[in-house]
């Protein structure tokens, strides 16, 4: 008769799997994801406010911090209005 321990059945870890497990955590935390889309005229109404440099316009992670930095594309939105 063999000592072995039965395991219990390991949660599948497939990408898909993992990627709703991350999903969900962060749901119970009261986190969301939101994908925003930013043309030219945006990306340069943050460089005009300096929440970005010229070179990094092509940086996703530094457009990302300056329109949470900025609190959302509505202040972009309304400093180009205000430059036409």
């Amino acid at each position: 008769m063999s000592t072995d321990s039965i395991s219990p059945p390991s949660r599948s870890s497939s990408p898909a799997a993992q990627r709703m497990r991350r999903y969900r955590k962060q749901r119970r935390q009261g986190l969301r994801s939101v994908r925003i889309l930013l043309d030219e005229t945006d990306i340069d109404a943050l460089i005009r406010m300096r929440l970005l440099k010229e070179d990094q316009r092509q940086n996703v992670e530094a457009l990302q911090t300056a329109v949470v930095f900025r609190g959302g594309t509505r202040d972009v939105h309304r400093v180009r209005l205000e430059k036409r």
